[in-house]
């Protein structure tokens, strides 16, 4: 069967591995999910992935972070989905938990956090908010 929400699938994944205490999890791969995953990375929510071969495909290994025992990432959750895309100027981006969380902008010039969006002046779709 496939997926109509291949982003909002390695969402999950993320969230059910941490509630699960796992090291890693294990995603198909692609450019956009590889993206986020460097967004999640730089800003500190997961310590890094890699790819591997997941069957006969590509796929990515995501190690999660913990800080004493409790997930790194409290809330992830899809905003912009496959019946309701939503859009944002640069300057009405969504502040997530008052600029303690992230959102995750698929901008022109590439997927970047609202903070980077916001200082290169660029707006885009909204795909997901972290915490």
């Amino acid at each position: 069967m496939a997926l109509t929400d291949p982003l909002g699938d390695m969402l999950t994944r993320i969230r059910n591995g941490q509630q699960a205490k796992k090291d890693s999890v294990m995603s198909p791969a692609s450019k956009l999910r590889a993206r986020v995953l460097d967004v999640l990375q730089r800003e500190g929510y997961i310590r890094g992935y890699s790819e591997e071969a997941l069957g006969n495909h590509a796929g990515l290994r995501i190690e999660l972070k913990y800080f004493e025992g409790q997930p790194a990432i409290k809330h992830v959750a899809r905003v912009s989905k496959p019946g309701r895309r939503v859009y944002s100027g640069s300057k009405e981006l969504p502040i997530v938990r008052n600029g303690l969380g992230i959102t995750i902008v698929s901008t022109p010039r590439g997927v970047l956090s609202d903070a980077e969006a916001r200082e290169q002046n660029v707006g885009g779709e909204v795909l997901a908010e972290v915490f």
